[in-house]
């Protein structure tokens, strides 16, 4: 096993993974969805509605209750947030890192923003021109 094969697995039994559905519930709640794709990946296949967008490179900065470079999504420590990359893999890694800021309820979706499309879930159309 690889390195980073070893670091998700490990990183995924900290959290209590998600699927499609679940994580529409959560939402529904009053929970956050997090898209931390990157903008060719959502301009291409679309977005999730009502879901937060923070690229990864932002997503501690601006998740974090106490920064000062918060988004106002952003409201406390026990804010239910499920972090979506394109297929499941950098979310992982991103949910354990917010739970190092004190998110205690962050996890990630499995198969993620694929998987969440893949199920029917409503999506927003991308910007992406597709006739050449």
């Amino acid at each position: 096993m690889s390195a980073i094969d070893t670091l998700l697995e490990e990183a995924r039994a900290r959290l209590h993974r998600l699927d499609p559905a679940q994580a529409a519930a959560v939402q529904r709640a009053g929970g956050l969805l997090v898209d931390i794709r990157y903008a060719a990946l959502r301009a291409r296949d679309g977005t999730i509605p009502g879901a937060l967008v923070v690229e990864r490179n932002e997503l501690e900065w601006r998740l974090d209750p106490t920064g000062d470079h918060r988004a106002p999504e952003a409201t406390g420590h026990d804010l239910h947030t499920v972090v979506i990359c394109n297929e499941g893999y950098a979310s992982s890694l991103a949910a354990v890192s917010l739970h190092r800021l004190g998110l205690h309820r962050a996890t990630d979706l499995i198969g993620g923003f694929q998987s969440w499309r893949a199920a029917g879930l409503p999506v927003i159309p991308g910007t992406a021109r597709t006739d050449g």
